[in-house]
């Protein structure tokens, strides 16, 4: 057994004995397994710590950063507020592309924030 796996057993049985765990919610109802699969058996441990700890990857950050920026975009009504969202939001998703690799030229990238300072917008 994993030593971190043996502190985590050893804090449970501390709490089960002091009654902490007593009447939680979902209590007698089996743990949602995480879909972990495809992450090696000897890395589960730290990307589960990771996870519970609200880390999230640089791409779904991205993907939620996008989602905010869409739901704003859908409450703005000036026109020209909406167009630098708008501008704003087209930069998100060629970031999150490229963190993706789908092969955008870095040139681009840089090109499209140059052209938004100018605007005096900052990217």
């Amino acid at each position: 057994m994993w030593l971190i796996d043996a502190i985590a057993e050893k804090r449970i049985e501390e709490a089960v004995a002091r009654g902490e765990l007593d009447n939680l919610p979902g209590s007698g109802r089996p743990v949602p397994e995480d879909d972990l699969s495809l992450v090696p058996e000897h890395l589960r441990a730290g990307y589960r710590l990771l996870k519970n700890a609200g880390f999230l990857p640089p791409e779904l950050h991205g993907t939620a950063q996008l989602k905010e920026a869409e739901d704003l975009l859908r409450r703005i009504e000036d026109p020209d507020a909406q167009g630098r969202a708008q501008r704003q939001l087209r930069l998100l998703e060629l970031r999150l592309k490229e963190a993706r690799g789908h092969g955008l030229d870095p040139a681009l990238v840089e090109e499209f924030e140059t052209q938004l300072a100018r605007l005096g917008e900052k990217p």
